[in-house]
């Protein structure tokens, strides 16, 4: 029998990265982009900055034995991340795609950051939620198991958000 989070946590990813890959295939939003459309892209970055210092948070705190302040620290990375979530579905979807401007060898490092932080991301959501309900549920020895493999990885996913966006910023035309 298959555990209600479990069942919670497939859902929410089919939903989440399901929304996200049927958002970017619809045309943008036609006509004068909003203003504040052109802030997104730094909100984007700085969510994911949060997020990156929540975790790094949470990893100290429970290293430290302190699992109060971990669990606080957590729920900042997830509503960081839930920020991030709206406001890359929304800037996506009334701004058109940026290309990369760059050649050589920095093209090259832009393209691998950027196909492993969209597959990573990608994976991080069932991970990130199975982490959350293990941890939430108290399931000490599971939960352990599955942040073995999400923290790194979340950690790896916002850090490269920042930078990918520090490397396509100097391109946008807004």
């Amino acid at each position: 029998m298959v555990n209600h989070h479990v069942k919670t946590v497939v859902i929410l990813s089919i939903i989440l990265n399901g929304a996200i890959i049927v958002l970017s295939g619809i045309p943008g939003y036609q006509g004068t982009l909003p203003a504040f459309v052109t802030y997104l892209p730094m909100m984007n970055a700085i969510f994911n900055t949060f997020t990156f210092l929540f975790l790094t948070g949470a990893l100290i705190s429970i290293l430290r034995g302190n699992e109060r302040l971990h669990q606080r620290f957590i729920y900042g990375a997830f509503t960081t991340t839930a920020l991030f979530l709206i406001s890359y579905v929304v800037f996506h979807f009334m701004a058109e795609s940026t290309p990369y401007g760059g050649t050589g060898f920095s093209a090259i490092s832009y393209y691998i950051i950027l196909i492993s932080h969209i597959i990573l991301a990608a994976a991080i959501v069932p991970l990130a939620l199975m982490s959350f309900f293990t941890g939430y549920k108290g399931l000490r020895d599971r939960h352990k198991k599955w942040v073995r493999w999400t923290m790194p990885l979340w950690l790896y996913v916002s850090a490269t958000g920042v930078i990918v966006y520090l490397m396509i910023s100097p391109y946008y035309s807004f």
